[in-house]
């Protein structure tokens, strides 16, 4: 028999983006409400997010996150209308937390730290009312008459609702270790199987790890598939492709572009026989540089093949590109005949790396897979299989591109299930 102080209205599962505001949001509503934490401080991923800085949503309106996302992205269209962009950033600017864009379009607490983004969140849900209890992991649940029994490593609880905000399986030091999707799956939902999105992508070449520090900050990044042997066409398969910054790492490459495109290489079965194909000058199609370079080959025969690449790309840069071609970058340029010539448009129009794999969970920002989305009732948050159980945040299979997308997702699912809670 569990007794009445152990009873709530809202059980929220995990004091993280989405847990945070759906606890706030309901308390406000007059529910009695419990938000419970498995760790000894709540919001540990904001805190780590964007650099400690904590990238809050992008400056675009509602359409654009929705666009962001690709087709899932329409699940998103209810809980935006009810809390989209610009209510997010005003809900912060309420709380004291002055904002600012950069010019990528990310927006920034303008003191570009995350833990007054936390401080803001922790505000609202101590004005609310609602109760947080951290080091208390949820252990089990099961359905009861009227809601949901709940087993946490210190008490029994009953709950007429239970809101599933755990996250993914990202930053697993951060608590995210993928207990919801245990606890949605025992209440009826699909898991679609989780791997790591926007995480550095390994490679086994070595040139490319020697480069480690390097920026480039515009590069069109591809993830191939070769033609399967079969094939009627030799053509490979483009997965996935980003044009953004790109930043060469002892294991390999991250920055924006690799990031974004890293959920085809943690998704593929075989990320081995995977590539990526890099376009270094993304602004000069492969013609015209092809020209520019036999013109500047015709009139500049003394000089070294390597001097007259262009000057936009880092010296070091060029040298390994060339190297990795099998093309002296000390060549003189009356030396570099067609062959020499075709392999150093190749190498900086579409240089190929091969794939290793991703440096996994304890790298990456967020999780693709998750609960399916067809099993949530995208207006109110509530599944369609459990009633009375609410599903928010990155728990579900919904992940998208850098540049605060995903908070973005978290705070207005986490609204909309802290405003739909009966």
């Amino acid at each position: 028999m569990v007794e009445p102080e152990q009873t709530w209205d809202v059980v929220v599962v995990g004091a993280g983006a989405a847990g945070l505001i759906a606890a706030a949001v309901a308390a406000e509503r007059g529910l009695r409400t419990l938000l419970l934490e498995k760790n000894a401080r709540p919001g540990v991923k904001i805190l780590m997010s964007g650099g400690t800085r904590c990238n809050i949503t992008q400056n675009t309106d509602n359409r654009g996150i929705v666009a962001a996302y690709g087709p899932p992205g329409r699940f998103l269209h209810s809980a935006l209308a009810a809390f989209g962009v610009r209510e997010s950033i005003a809900m912060f600017e309420a709380e004291g937390v002055a904002t600012k864009v950069e010019d990528t379009g990310k927006i920034f607490p303008a003191s570009d730290k995350a833990s007054d983004v936390l401080d803001a969140l922790l505000q609202k849900l101590h004005r609310s009312g609602a109760v947080l209890a951290t080091e208390e992991p949820l252990v089990e649940v099961t359905r009861a008459d009227s809601g949901f029994q709940l087993r946490t490593a210190k008490r029994e609880i009953h709950a007429r609702n239970l809101v599933l905000t755990t996250g993914g399986q990202s930053y697993p030091g951060s608590g995210t270790t993928g207990d919801g999707y245990r606890f949605a799956a025992e209440l009826g939902h699909t898991i679609v199987p989780p791997r790591p999105s926007l995480v550095p992508i390994t490679t086994d070449a070595l040139w490319v790890r020697e480069l480690r520090g390097i920026t480039i900050p515009d590069v069109l990044v591809r993830v191939v598939e070769p033609a399967a042997a079969d094939a009627k066409s030799t053509k490979p398969t483009v997965l996935a492709e980003r044009r953004s910054s790109l930043l060469f790492a002892h294991f390999g490459l991250t920055g924006p572009a690799a990031l974004d495109v890293s959920r085809a290489v943690s998704g593929h079965p075989n990320p081995r026989t995977l590539r990526l194909l890099c376009d270094f000058l993304p602004n000069v199609k492969q013609h015209e540089f092809d020209e520019q370079l036999r013109t500047a080959i015709a009139e500049a025969g003394k000089k070294q093949l390597v001097s007259l690449l262009p000057e936009v790309l880092p010296h070091r840069l060029l040298v390994a590109l060339l190297q990795a071609a099998e093309v002296d970058p000390a060549i003189r340029a009356a030396e570099a005949g067609t062959k020499a010539r075709t392999r150093t448009v190749e190498a900086v129009k579409a240089c190929s790396i091969p794939v290793s794999g991703t440096m996994g969970f304890r790298k990456a920002e967020v999780t693709a897979g998750g609960i399916a989305l067809g099993e949530v009732n995208s207006s109110t948050m509530e599944s369609k299989l459990a009633p009375g159980l609410y599903l928010a945040g990155e728990v579900l299979d919904l992940d998208g591109p850098i540049g605060g997308y995903n908070f973005q997702a978290a705070w207005s699912t986490g609204h909309l299930a802290g405003s739909s809670v009966e």
